[in-house]
């Protein structure tokens, strides 16, 4: 009865593992929904993460125009966070990251990085600027 108790489990956890990778397989990754939603002709805005800083440290962009920010980072993880423009992603070393953005509104907005990155890490913000 032991036996067969063990078999199981060891049949339960296998078929567990099965379907977590058929899960992890068709799950697409954020920065490729990015570039599938965004027009191929998109503006491209290059921007570079490194700690307590964005570069450049602000940008322009216009309503209602989709942009393609292109995101690096020097020196480690950081985080790219804006609630009101929708962008919420990360930002590995070694990796770039497309993330597709159509401001619907003008006015002024900060990203913020949101992930502790040092003691400067609450000084690391940039502005985006959004026009008509």
């Amino acid at each position: 009865m032991k036996t067969t108790m063990f078999k199981n489990k060891i049949v339960n956890t296998m078929l567990l593992a099965a379907a977590c990778g058929i899960a992890l397989a068709v799950v697409t990754p954020k920065a490729n929904l990015a570039r599938a939603a965004v027009n191929p002709n998109a503006k491209v805005i290059e921007i570079t993460a490194k700690k307590f800083e964005f570069t450049p440290s602000e940008i322009t962009l216009k309503k209602g125009e989709p942009v393609i920010l292109r995101l690096t980072s020097a020196d480690r993880v950081h985080g790219f966070m804006s609630k009101p423009l929708k962008i919420d992603t990360d930002i590995p070393p070694g990796k770039t990251t497309d993330v597709a953005v159509t401001p619907d509104s003008a006015g002024g907005f900060t990203v913020i990085c949101d992930h502790y990155c040092g003691t400067g890490h609450g000084n690391m913000k940039m502005k985006v600027t959004v026009v008509e």
